[in-house]
């Protein structure tokens, strides 16, 4: 999105009508436009928490996202207000407000189930927004991120001991805040006073035992800390009395807590300078058209009953990507090909050179915009449409120089066509004086420059074409005895035969110039997808290892806290991470 466009407000980008989701073509329209990277941040939890006003406080507004002041939710679906980002220039904030989750009108959670799902797969930092103190009521309200293995898919077709494994999902699921509002507790512990993130660490801790009860304590817990590696809590206080709290939009910073007020300032901070870029995997960072292929991509999976998948996801918008970057690949080659290449060229080569230099630049402009290209299918097709323009080059080359060729000989040669006409060469030692002429004119044709690559045999075309003319003049020519006029015959066959054989000898080191060219071609696309891959699998394996880095941390403190058998299945998802960063880079071979 340029600097100079604003959003004055949000707008609903998918929205919750009669219990189907559907998406605001308004709304991706002005995602379409935004070309900037985008720094995601989505809130969920229950209806009537104020999740509305921290949203608000975020795109640096009073107003924005509705409020409301009753008990009945406002927001439906999922709003979403795009400001420039405050602290990270060239970048912008797409902030996404939920509809409340537990909205008694509603009656079927299902929907509330999908909304949470897509707020995490849509963000970078997730704000989870809840009442009061981290107690078991408040976890018990956080059942749905116990649900997110059932409810999202990180590979298309995951293999049986990735089924559950949270590591497939941290690698891009979004940074975790947790804001507690109308905090009333002190924060302390054991007499000495904690931090907020202390508080949130203690709360997550499992209990030990293995009742139904226990279990039910631990789940929630466990899969907060198995998702979520990154965490962060921030309380409020009251902002002001009961009933002022409809009027929230309309007061000033004098006229809220003060405590209250330092508190939100604190959290705008941290999400303004911590947020991470939205970003796929491989390091893809996601702009404004990348996020509508998302958004698209997901609630289309929803409406049709199936799991939305991120690996699909990321398939799908490189399948558009990659289509779009054969065609700018593709642009750029035509743009330079057209600033620098005058037709016709002297020599073969001087065309091959020129259109190596551009199928270069143009081959680094695809990879520069595409990614997650499978079996290099839009590469080979790049490749291909390449190899078309370099023969289509060729050949309009050679036309070009076939045409200026055809029409120096026939300037060239007017006054010997003249002569003929004439009669001039029917005369006694005519034959000698055509052939005096023929070599005057022949050299001041070859003379001529940027005749191009069919000069010879342009020429040769041309004195074949007249060969019947010089045979008539010799055997007229009464000053030549018999034996001369054979003499010259037999030279004649000679001079042509050298011709032809110098023709054919050309036309080879055409065809050897191609092929080398071809495979020059060839080593370019190798030369380029090869660093390609292993820019890519630096950062797979930056990725994973920052993941299995969490995992271990994760390991460690179950073991410290007496949790044996979640270490151990901990472990399992450690051995399949370590396993697949062990596996060999694929070959780099395009055909």
């Amino acid at each position: 999105m340029a600097s100079q466009i604003h959003m004055p407000g949000p707008i609903c980008l998918i929205e919750n009508i009669n219990g189907k989701l559907v998406i605001n073509p308004e709304a991706l329209k002005i995602l379409s436009a935004i070309s900037e990277p985008l720094v995601v941040v989505a809130i969920v939890g229950l209806y009537r928490t104020g999740k509305s006003y921290l949203m608000n406080k975020l795109a640096g507004k009073n107003k924005g996202f509705s409020l409301g002041s009753t008990v009945q939710s406002h927001t439906k679906g999922i709003w979403m207000w795009c400001v420039p980002h405050p602290e990270k220039p060239n970048h912008t904030l797409v902030l996404l407000d939920t509809e409340g989750l537990g909205d008694v009108e509603k009656g079927d959670n299902q929907n509330d189930s999908w909304i949470f799902a897509l707020a995490i797969l849509l963000s970078s930092t997730f704000v989870y927004n809840s009442m009061g103190t981290i107690n078991q009521q408040a976890m018990d309200q956080l059942h749905y991120v116990t649900e997110l293995t059932d409810r999202i898919r990180a590979n298309s077709s995951p293999d049986a001991s990735e089924v559950g494994d949270s590591a497939a999902f941290v690698s891009f699921f979004p940074d975790f805040v947790w804001t507690l509002r109308d905090f009333s507790l002190d924060l302390e512990a054991d007499g000495q006073p904690i931090s907020a993130d202390q508080y949130l660490e203690i709360s997550l801790k499992l209990k030990q035992g293995t009742t139904e009860k226990d279990k039910n304590f631990n789940l929630p817990r466990l899969c907060i800390r198995k998702f979520f590696p990154k965490k962060k809590c921030f309380i409020f206080d009251r902002p002001t009395h009961r009933k002022k709290l409809g009027q929230l939009e309309t007061l000033h910073d004098d006229e809220l807590d003060s405590e209250f007020v330092q508190q939100v300032a604190a959290f705008c901070s941290y999400i303004f300078n911590n947020s991470k870029t939205k970003t796929l995997s491989g390091g893809i960072q996601v702009n404004g058209p990348r996020l509508e292929s998302l958004v698209q991509t997901y609630v289309n999976a929803i409406s049709c009953g199936d799991l939305p998948c991120m690996e699909n996801a990321v398939l799908a918008l490189a399948q558009i990507e990659n289509s779009a970057a054969v065609k700018k690949a593709i642009a750029h080659y035509d743009q330079q090909m057209g600033q620098k290449l005058q037709l016709p060229t002297d020599t073969l080569q001087e065309l091959l050179d020129l259109h190596r230099a551009s199928e270069k630049e143009a081959i680094e402009i695809f990879f520069k915009n595409s990614f997650k290209d499978v079996d290099h299918l839009f590469q080979k097709e790049l490749a291909a449409e390449l190899e078309k323009k370099r023969d289509d080059f060729c050949n309009q080359n050679m036309k070009a120089s076939s045409d200026r060729c055809s029409a120096l000989l026939e300037d060239i040669f007017i006054p010997l066509e003249e002569s003929i006409k004439q009669g001039i060469y029917s005369k006694p030692g005519g034959y000698r004086l055509f052939i005096q002429q023929t070599q005057e004119l022949k050299n001041k044709y070859l003379q001529e420059p940027r005749k191009g690559v069919q000069a010879e045999e342009t020429l040769l075309a041309y004195l074949k074409s007249k060969e019947s003319i010089s045979d008539a003049i010799l055997q007229t020519d009464q000053t030549l005895t018999e034996k001369e006029k054979e003499i010259e015959v037999q030279r004649v066959k000679a001079e042509s035969a050298e011709a032809a054989a110098k023709m054919l000898e050309e036309m080879q080191a055409k065809n050897q110039q191609m092929m080398e060219q071809k495979e020059k071609s060839h080593q370019e696309h190798v030369k380029q997808l090869t660093e390609k891959m292993e820019m890519e699998r630096t950062q797979l394996m930056a990725e994973q290892q920052r993941t299995l880095d969490l995992k271990l941390q994760e390991q460690a403190l179950l073991l410290k806290e007496g949790f044996k058998n979640e270490s151990r299945q901990l472990q399992n998802e450690i051995q399949n991470l370590k396993n697949n960063m062990q596996r060999p880079s694929p070959l780099c071979t395009i055909s």
